[in-house]
C-alpha cells in the first residue's frame, strides 16, 4: 500500500477513475481502517463520543474485520459492501447523536481525501486481483474481502 515505487500520476481522467475503482476494491479494508483511525483521532477531546465510537468499533470488528464466514441474516447472505455501508451509516449516525457534527464531517472529508488521493496515484499493474471478487464489489454485489 505504501510502496513509493508504485506511485505515479495517471495520464488521463479515465485512467484515474479506473485506478480509483481497482484500488478501492483491493485496499477497501485498509481504507476503512484509515478513515476510522482519523475519526478516532478527531474524537480524542470528546469523551462521550469516543465511548460511542469504541462501542461502534466492536461492531466493526465482529461484523467486518474479524469475520471469516459470510454474514447471514434471516437466511439471506449479506455481502461485504452492504456490511461496510451499513456499519458506516450506523457509526456516523451514532456519532451525530453525540453532538460532534463538524468533527465527524471534517474527519470523514479528510479520510475520503486521503483515500481518493491514494486510489488515484497508486498504480494497479502490480496488484493481484481476483476478477470475480473485484467485479462483484464494483457492481455492488459485495464480493469477498482482500487480504493486503
Amino acid at each position: 500500500m505504501l510502496d513509493f515505487r508504485s506511485l505515479g500520476l495517471p495520464g488521463t481522467l479515465a485512467d484515474a477513475i479506473g485506478r480509483l475503482k481497482t484500488n478501492s476494491a483491493y485496499f477497501r479494508m485498509n481504507y476503512a481502517v484509515i478513515v476510522l483511525g482519523i475519526l478516532f483521532l478527531s474524537l480524542l477531546w470528546h469523551p462521550i463520543s469516543l465511548i460511542v465510537f469504541i462501542a461502534a468499533m466492536a461492531g466493526w470488528l465482529f461484523l467486518y474485520f474479524l469475520r471469516d464466514e459470510p454474514l447471514v441474516v434471516f437466511g439471506r447472505l449479506i455481502g461485504d459492501q452492504a456490511v461496510l455501508i451499513g456499519l458506516s451509516v450506523l457509526t456516523v449516525a451514532l456519532l451525530l447523536l453525540t453532538d460532534v457534527l463538524w468533527n465527524t464531517v471534517g474527519s470523514l472529508l479528510v479520510g475520503a481525501a486521503l483515500v481518493v488521493a491514494h486510489g488515484v496515484v497508486r498504480k494497479t499493474e502490480d496488484l493481484f486481483l481476483d476478477e470475480e471478487e473485484t467485479a462483484g464489489f464494483l457492481a455492488g454485489g459485495g464480493g469477498g474481502r482482500s487480504s493486503s
